[in-house]
This record gives structure tokens, C-alpha cells and sequence, in this order.
């Protein structure tokens, strides 16, 4: 059976709440009764839709950003990323050194892979997608608006 969208939106609240150390009961207290217990199991099991509002002051309560209560919605590159972005991409880290926006904290999180990984035999770097959602965090981008930074710098898939 196909699992609905309130369900997974539920799947991911339980797992945040679980994650936060808390049961339904300590949301209620800690939320002074903000979110009733029945209410929020209600809606982890799929069985009532959240809106927009009452998602934003659960993700506030919580303290994650809204997104992070939603499920990623699976499309892949049609979700506005390059079809590389499930994978790695290799950077030419000579045009990211002649690209004057590129910013330091980038140029200092590649030299960072390079030396966690010992890999200064050439001047290009793969990295995995898992490193850009890192970038993306401490820039506090999304993923796309990195992906577009590293495809106008030349990157490729691998």
C-alpha cells in the first residue's frame, strides 16, 4: 500500500519528536497545551492534515526549519536540481580559485575534504552529495541554490 502524504508528513514528525527525546505527553506540557497529545498523534499517524500555520509553530517548537517536518518528495531532478545532485560532482578547483564570488568559507570547506581525504594529487575534487547538504547547511542555502553555484563553476557528475 502506498503510503499517503499526511502519513509520511506524520512519519517525519514522529521521528523529530522522537529524535528531541520527547513523547506525545511532553510535547503537550512542554508546548503549554499547544499540541494536545491526541491531536499530534493524530496527525503522525496521517489521520488529520496540518496547516501551514500550526506546521510553522511545531517546526518553531521543535526547533527545525519547516522543511525539515516535511518529506523529501522523492522526484530526483525534477525537484529543481540537476539530475547530478544524487550522486557526487567533481569541481575543477582551479575555476573556483579564479571565480572571485566564490565565497571563503566554500574554498575552506573543499581544502577541508582534501585533507580529511589526503587527496591533493590533482586540482580537481569530487565531493558527494552528502557534502553539499553540508555546505548548503553552513551557508544556510538550499541545495539549489548550491547546485546552480557549482553548475555555473563547471562542475560535472561522476
Amino acid at each position: 500500500m502506498t503510503e499517503t502524504y499526511n502519513e509520511a508528513v506524520g512519519r517525519r514528525l514522529r521521528s523529530i519528536r522522537k529524535q528531541k527525546g520527547l513523547s506525545l505527553q511532553d510535547v503537550e506540557a512542554n508546548s503549554g497545551q499547544e499540541f494536545k497529545a491526541s491531536v499530534l498523534g493524530a496527525y503522525e499517524r496521517g489521520e488529520r492534515s496540518l496547516s501551514l500555520p500550526r506546521l510553522q509553530r511545531l517546526a518553531a517548537f521543535y526547533s527545525v526549519p519547516v522543511d525539515q517536518l516535511l518529506p523529501p518528495d522523492g522526484r530526483g531532478a525534477a525537484d529543481g536540481l540537476p539530475a547530478w545532485s544524487s550522486g557526487g560532482i567533481s569541481i575543477d578547483l582551479n575555476a573556483l580559485e579564479s571565480d572571485e564570488s566564490s565565497s571563503e568559507i566554500v574554498e575552506r570547506f573543499l581544502k577541508a575534504i582534501q585533507i580529511m581525504r589526503q587527496d591533493f594529487n590533482g586540482r580537481v575534487l569530487t565531493i558527494r552529495r552528502s557534502d553539499l547538504q553540508v555546505l548548503a547547511g553552513l551557508l544556510q542555502e538550499s541545495e539549489q541554490s548550491i547546485a546552480t553555484m557549482f553548475s555555473e563553476l563547471g562542475a560535472t557528475p561522476v
